[in-house]
C-alpha cells in the first residue's frame, strides 16, 4: 500500500511538473513574467523565489493539479511599465505556444522515457507461440504452437524484425483496432537461427473490434508466449496433489491429446468439466526421467458465470526471456514511433467513445492510475518508466482535447481569433467554461465509476 501512495505521488508530481514546466519555458521565452509556478494545489507547504526572480516557486499538499500564473490584464491591474509582459498583450502565435507547450512537454517526456527503457533493456518474453485457441483465426491460419515469430508487419508493410511477444502483442492490438490483417513470418523450429520460416496471414479485419478487451486475443488465438507444460507449485488439499501431481512433472498427454506447451495445459484442465463437475481423465507426466500415469479429476469452479476446471497448482513454467536493448538513435526513434502510436490509438479510442462505438468502461480515473503504479514499481524500475510514458501520453492528449476548460480549448479560442480576426467574447468563454467544466464532471465521475467497480466489485 506505501508503495503504490509513493508510486503515485511521484508520477503525478513529475508529469504535472513536466506539463507545466513546458508553459513556464515558454511563456519566460515569450517575454511573459510568470508569478508563480505551482506543483499540487491547495494549502502551501514549500515555497522559494529565487533572488531577482519575479517568480514564485511553490509545492500544494494535493498533487492531483498545478499551475503556472502570468501576467494578464484579465486576472489584476497591470503597472502600465509592465503591460508588455502580460500574456493577453503577446501575439496570438506567442499565446498558442505557450498553451500548447504544456501538453507537448509530456509527449517528448513520454519519447525520452520511451528511449531511455530501450536503451537500458528490459526482461520480455522471446515472440514464440503457444498452441492457439481451438477455432481461433491463429488455428484456421496455421498455427501450431511452438513456432519462433521472425518477423511481422501489418498487411501491405514490410516485415520488420520481431524482438519479443511484447511487440507482437503490441503489432495484433494496432491491426486489430484499425482493422488491417497481420502478417507473420514464422520458423517451426525456435531454436535454429538459420530454420526457414514461412508465413501466415491473420485476417484480423473479420473481427470487427471495438475495443481491446480481454476477448481480443482469445479471438485471434494468440494468447501468450509458450511455456513448457509442467506443474508448478502444488496446493495442499487440492485436486492435483490428490492425484499425485508433483512440483516439476512435465504433462506429455491428457486422454489422446498430446499436450505441447502450457497455454494448452491450462485450456484443457479449464476444459475437464462435464454437467457441472470435473472430468477424470488419464495424465501422462514425466517425471525425472520416466513417464507415469495419473489419473486426475480437476475441481469445477465458477469463473465469470463459467464452470471451469481447477488442478489447485500452478500450471505452466516461466516463459523463456531475453533483453531487449536498442542503441542511442534506434532507442530514441522508437520512442517517437511508440508515443506517436499510443496517441493516435488514445485519439482514436476517444472518438469511439463518443460515437457509442466503444465502452465508456475504457476511462480510468486515479484509483486505476495509483494501481497500476504501485504495480509497475513493483515490478522493476524499467517497468515504471514504461507506466509513466504511458500516462504522460494518455495526459498530454487528454489536455489536447478541444475542451474549453483544457490546453485544447483554448488553442480553439485562438483558432477563432485567428480565423475571424477578433476573440470570443467574455459572454461565449463564460459559457463555453462552464460546458466544458460539466463535460470534464461527467468523464471524471464514469471514470471513477469504473474504477470502483474493476478494484472492489470486479
Amino acid at each position: 500500500m506505501l508503495l503504490t501512495i509513493i508510486a503515485f505521488v511521484v508520477a503525478l508530481s513529475v508529469l504535472i511538473a513536466v506539463h507545466e514546466y513546458g508553459h513556464y519555458r515558454v511563456a519566460v521565452a515569450c517575454g511573459v513574467k510568470v508569478l508563480r509556478f505551482s506543483i499540487g494545489i491547495g494549502r502551501v507547504v514549500w515555497r522559494w523565489q529565487p533572488q531577482g526572480s519575479p517568480t514564485e516557486f511553490v509545492i500544494g499538499a494535493f498533487p492531483l493539479g498545478g499551475y503556472v500564473k502570468m501576467l494578464d490584464e484579465r486576472e489584476a491591474p497591470v503597472d502600465p511599465k509592465e503591460l508588455h509582459r502580460a500574456f493577453n498583450r503577446k501575439s496570438l502565435g506567442a499565446r498558442a505556444a505557450i498553451v500548447a507547450a504544456g501538453p507537448l512537454a509530456n509527449l517528448v517526456l513520454a519519447v525520452l522515457l520511451y528511449a531511455v527503457v530501450n536503451w537500458l533493456g528490459v526482461e520480455e518474453p522471446r515472440p514464440i507461440l503457444a498452441s492457439p485457441v481451438a477455432g481461433s483465426l491463429a488455428e484456421q491460419a496455421g498455427v501450431r504452437g511452438g513456432e519462433l515469430v521472425r518477423s511481422a508487419a501489418l498487411d501491405g508493410d514490410e516485415l520488420q524484425e520481431l524482438r519479443s511477444f511484447e511487440e507482437l502483442r503490441w503489432l495484433l492490438t494496432r491491426g486489430a483496432l484499425d482493422r488491417h490483417s497481420v502478417r507473420l513470418a514464422l520458423a517451426t523450429d525456435a531454436t535454429d537461427a538459420t530454420a526457414p520460416a514461412h508465413e501466415v496471414l491473420l485476417p484480423l479485419a473479420e473481427l470487427e473490434v471495438r475495443e481491446p478487451d480481454a476477448q481480443l486475443f482469445r479471438r485471434i488465438g494468440i494468447v501468450g508466449p509458450w511455456t513448457r507444460p509442467v506443474i508448478g507449485d502444488v496446493m495442499p488439499e487440492g485436486a492435483a496433489q490428490a492425484a499425485g501431481l508433483r512440483t516439476g512433472d512435465l504433462v506429455v498427454r491428457i486422454g489422446g491429446t498430446a499436450i505441447v506447451d502450457g497455454l494448452q495445459l491450462r485450456e484443457a484442465i479449464r476444459a475437464s468439466v462435464r454437467a457441472g463437475a470435473g472430468l477424470s481423465q488419464a495424465w501422462i507426466v514425466e517425471r525425472a526421467g520416466q513417464q507415469l500415469a495419473l489419473q486426475v479429476t480437476p475441481s469445477a469452479v465458477q469463473d465469470n458465470g463459467q464452470t471451469v476446471g481447477r488442478i489447485n497448482a500452478y500450471v505452466g513454467a516461466p516463459p523463456e526471456m531475453l533483453l531487449v536493448r536498442r542503441g542511442p538513435i534506434d532507442g530514441l526513434w522508437q520512442g517517437v514511433v511508440r508515443t506517436w502510436d499510443i496517441s493516435a490509438m488514445t485519439l482514436r479510442m476517444m472518438g469511439r467513445m463518443l460515437i457509442g462505438e466503444a465502452s465508456l468502461k475504457n476511462l480510468s480515473g486515479p484509483l486505476t492510475i495509483a494501481d497500476y503504479a504501485g504495480k509497475s514499481a513493483s515490478m522493476g524500475f524499467t517497468q515504471y518508466l514504461v507506466f509513466l510514458a504511458l500516462i504522460s501520453v494518455s495526459l498530454g492528449v487528454l489536455n489536447l482535447l478541444p475542451l474549453p476548460v483544457l490546453d485544447g480549448g483554448h488553442l480553439m479560442y485562438y483558432l477563432w481569433e485567428g480565423v475571424t480576426g477578433r476573440g470570443v467574447s467574455d459572454a461565449w468563454m463564460e459559457r463555453l467554461q462552464r460546458g466544458g467544466v460539466a463535460i470534464l464532471l461527467v468523464m471524471m465521475s464514469i471514470a471513477l465509476f469504473n474504477d470502483v467497480t474493476r478494484l472492489f466489485v470486479g
